[in-house]
């Protein structure tokens, strides 16, 4: 019986650190038209016992971002550089942050430049025990940056306000899309480890005692 215990705990333990291990910061859509305004959303779990307090985010040159959705309980500052354009973005937690079982999403609209080729998202992130996580690492590493491919213009996605708006929407329904599949997986992933472990408890109730 130990033994059949001491494998459900190395079960459990090798599903917690998989999980851990593919909680990355990313940011949604993973693709997008050159030439088009997009809604960015920069997903942030927290990955220890302390809160994430502070995201800071590099805005790549092949996107030029100007608007920010507010998020409640949390503040925003840009930096600028050559020609007023928004270089980064830093997120600060007003209150407690995210917790270690939390994750947090952060929105940004701006337009992909006609000759962009790939957007690398690189970003920082902050606890409050004063640790700082830096996503920065080519797309194998430890910590990749995110990186949203440009593809080819589709030509009906230029133009102010209305531009703006449709390309919001379309990335919008991009970044649920994922979220979708992320909660699948997520799901999929918890129901296997239930079974698992019933399976594992009617095994060993069942098992004669031959003491």
């Amino acid at each position: 019986m130990k033994k059949s215990v001491s494998l459900l705990l190395a079960l459990m333990l090798s599903l917690g650190f998989a999980g851990l291990a593919s909680a990355h910061v990313t940011v949604q859509p993973s693709s997008a038209p050159a030439g088009s305004y997009q809604v960015f959303t920069v997903r942030v779990p927290s990955e220890k016992d302390a809160a994430t307090t502070q995201v800071k985010v590099a805005i790549p040159d092949g996107v030029n971002i100007s608007r920010f959705e507010p998020k409640a309980d949390w503040t925003y500052e840009v930096e600028k550089g050559a020609e007023d354009k928004i270089v980064s973005v830093t997120w600060k937690a007003t209150g407690s942050g995210l917790g270690a079982t939390e994750f947090g999403e952060f929105r940004m609209q701006g337009k992909v430049a006609d000759d962009a080729k790939e957007l690398s998202w690189k970003a920082y992130q902050t606890y409050s025990d004063g640790d700082v996580v830096e996503w920065t690492g080519a797309p194998d590493a430890d910590k990749p940056a995110s990186v949203t491919t440009v593809t080819a213009s589709t030509g009906d996605s230029h133009g102010d306000g209305h531009g703006a708006s449709s390309g919001a929407s379309a990335s919008g329904g991009a970044a649920e899309d994922e979220g979708g599949r992320d909660a699948l997986t997520l799901s999929l992933a918890i129901a296997g480890l239930a079974a698992g472990v019933l399976a594992l408890i009617v095994a060993i109730v069942r098992k004669p005692n031959k003491g």
